[in-house]
């Protein structure tokens, strides 16, 4: 009797899509070294703009157009490393573009946040404790987190993943199951398991931009505290937007101080433009290099105007 080859099941097509993923993006994984560390990136551009960390090139020395202090990137396949040149770092989201001399690279693309959602599968691919490309496997827990940072400062809008990040792996891609890039691996809890955490991919994409124009990120001064949040189904509805960035303190003498800003107020758009986390309203401002900045503002039922002057 001829053999019945039984169906192939949900799970093995899973695993064949998984590997055709990983086929894919792998050719675009970075490894980079210094004489103080050692992490991962990914190729940004065909023609040899690099993204990482900016706390993995810190200590490899190297400015703007500066050859990194010794910082060494390598590709998959090939047995020389191609040396770096810083194109412009940014503290506050941990993001660096570097250039290597190399053109024809297979890319990396970035999606936009609304791409993401909470139990999507993901895989983070790097180098951990310098076993390189390797992948773990997991899901977007959370949305939104933040984490204290060096000096006091505050990682906002981060993506939760429980994918495995170890030490290495910052810098390396956080992609969906069509090989995007969702996010940029960027830290994990010591002595915790599944506690991941990745830079927004939306974020990335307009940081690095304006690192590539002008190698810094130089954020208007608002002078409040706020978060993104969803907004309640019936205000969603009358005001025909699902999120806001909600005030919650105003510093006294600041820019928003003067221009009428209170804590509680719903920031629904800045410049025209709908915003739903903080990192939208830098990003509005810092793309366009603003000055001053109209908002759109609801308070008790009322949508106001206020423009801010910038510091």
């Amino acid at each position: 009797m001829p053999y019945d080859v039984p169906p192939r099941s949900h799970l093995s097509r899973l695993s064949d899509d998984l590997r055709a993923v990983v086929a894919r993006v792998s050719p675009s994984i970075v490894s980079l070294r210094h004489r103080r560390g050692a992490g991962s990136g990914f190729v940004l551009t065909p023609d040899g703009l690099v993204l990482t960390n900016h706390h993995v090139i810190q200590g490899a020395g190297g400015g703007r157009g500066g050859a990194g202090g010794g910082l060494g990137v390598g590709l998959a396949g090939r047995a020389a490393e191609w040396p770096a040149a810083v194109v412009g770092r940014d503290a506050a989201t941990d993001l660096a573009v570097l250039r290597i001399p190399a053109s024809g690279l297979p890319a990396l693309p970035l999606v936009g946040r609304d791409a993401v959602s909470i139990g999507q599968i993901v895989l983070a691919i790097g180098n951990p404790l310098r076993f390189e490309r390797s992948v773990s496997l997991g899901v977007v827990s959370a949305m939104d987190r933040s984490l204290p940072a060096s000096g006091g400062a505050l990682h906002e809008g981060l993506i939760q993943t429980d994918a495995a990040i170890n030490p290495g792996n910052s810098g390396g891609p956080l992609v969906d199951a069509e090989g995007a890039v969702v996010g940029i691996n960027t830290a994990m809890i010591p002595y915790a398991q599944g506690l991941g955490f990745a830079v927004p991919a939306r974020t990335a994409t307009w940081v690095a931009a304006v690192l590539i124009r002008d190698g810094a990120v130089q954020r208007p001064h608002f002078g409040i505290a706020a978060r993104g949040i969803d907004l309640p189904a019936e205000t969603a509805a009358a005001l025909g937007q699902g999120r806001a960035v909600l005030v919650s303190g105003v510093g006294p003498g600041t820019p928003a101080a003067a221009a009428g800003l209170r804590a509680d107020d719903l920031i629904l758009s800045a410049a025209g433009a709908p915003v739903a986390w903080i990192d939208d309203l830098q990003r509005i401002c810092v793309l366009g290099r603003l000055r001053e900045v109209e908002l759109s503002v609801w308070r008790r039922e009322r949508r106001l105007a206020l423009a801010v002057k910038l510091a």
